[in-house]
Order: C-alpha cells, then structure tokens, then sequence
C-alpha cells in the first residue's frame, strides 16, 4: 500500500486505533502504526513525535464520538448527569483496550473537556458551584474511571466472583453471599446503580 502524500491526525489515530482495537494497547508503537499506514516508521516521525502522541490522537478520536450535547433542561438534573455518563460510557467502551487512555488523556482530548464542560453547567444549575462543585466533577470523574474499567477487566460475571463464591463461607460469610447475589446484577444494574448513589450524596 503506497505511502499517503500527507496524513491528517485523524487517519494516524484512525491507524492506531485499529491496531489497539486488533492486538490490545501492548501492540501500539511507532512501528506497528506504521506498517498499518503502509510506511516506514521513520516516516511516521513526520506527523507525531513518539507513543505519547499517538495515543493522545486515539483518546481524542475515542473522546470525539461521544455526544457532548446537553440534555433537555426539562428532566432533573441528575437523570441529566445520568445521560451524560451513560453517553461517555458507551462511547469509551466501544473500544475496550483504548480505555486507560482515554481515561489518561481525557484532560487533553477536546471531546473529554467537553464532556466536563456540559456536566458542570447541569451541576451549575442544579445549584452546585464553587469548591462542592469541584468535588462534584471529580467525584464523577472518579466513579466513571473506576466503573468502566471495572466493568471491563473485572466485570461481576467474570471469574473473579466465581472464586470469590467459592471461599470457605464460615471466614467469609457476607463476601460470599454478596458474590452470589453479584451474578444476577446486570452492567447496567451496576453502573446506574453505583452513580444513583453518588448523585445522591451530591445533595448533602
């Protein structure tokens, strides 16, 4: 495949996300993007200046899908905060391997600021501002970070609660009862539930 004459950032972090998409985040280098674009890696050099900068276009391209739009302002403002997580949600999660830079990069990508930027305005409304706003966004920042990644590399259906059922129930009697009561709990369940909680705290 001939070497484009000019590349944009979008086709490099297009190339890139396709190899993480392909062979998980371990795979990305300069050369490997490389031999996807179908040139050397010396020309790749051209257009960004190491890994780093690679994986800033992916979080940005990843960031960049997800809907930014705020919600009617007729809902209440946590279903608002809801719809706004649920969409940063799917858009992250239709690349499982680019999570942790997304998460890593978000502060840079234009699509996570403005994520940040409508949810403080819901928050801004809903009469939170100043220093409980702060810890407002990034306790959301916070859970979001933690329950996607969990809901990927250790989801409630995976082998971690298995084992975790299986303990000896006279050590670990409310460990192992949870563990049991965790396989009939949907990602949905989980993730929903989990923010619920947290919006609520946001009231106090």
């Amino acid at each position: 495949m001939p070497r484009p004459r000019t590349l944009t950032q979008d086709q490099l972090a297009a190339a890139a996300l396709a190899v993480i998409d392909r062979e998980g985040l371990a795979a990305l280098s300069m050369r490997v993007v490389a031999k996807e674009l179908g040139m050397s890696p010396m020309g790749l050099y051209r257009y960004v200046t190491d890994r780093e900068e690679l994986e800033g276009l992916v979080a940005e391209r990843v960031l960049a899908t997800v809907d930014a739009t705020p919600p009617g302002p007729d809902a209440p403002w946590r279903e608002r905060i809801e719809v706004m997580a649920g969409r940063l949600r799917d858009g992250v999660a239709a690349h499982p391997a680019a999570i942790p830079l997304t998460l890593s990069h978000r502060h840079r990508a234009s699509g996570g600021l403005r994520w940040s930027e409508t949810v403080l305005g819901i928050l801004t409304e809903a009469g939170i501002d100043g220093e409980r706003r702060v810890v407002a966004l990034r306790a959301l920042h916070g859970y979001l970070t933690g329950a996607i990644q969990l809901q990927h590399l250790g989801p409630l259906a995976g082998p971690g609660t298995t084992v975790i059922t299986a303990l000896p129930e006279d050590r670990f009697p409310r460990l192992t009862e949870t563990a049991r009561a965790a396989r009939t709990v949907t990602p949905d369940q989980e993730f929903f539930g989990g923010l619920r909680l947290l919006l609520r705290g946001l009231d106090g």
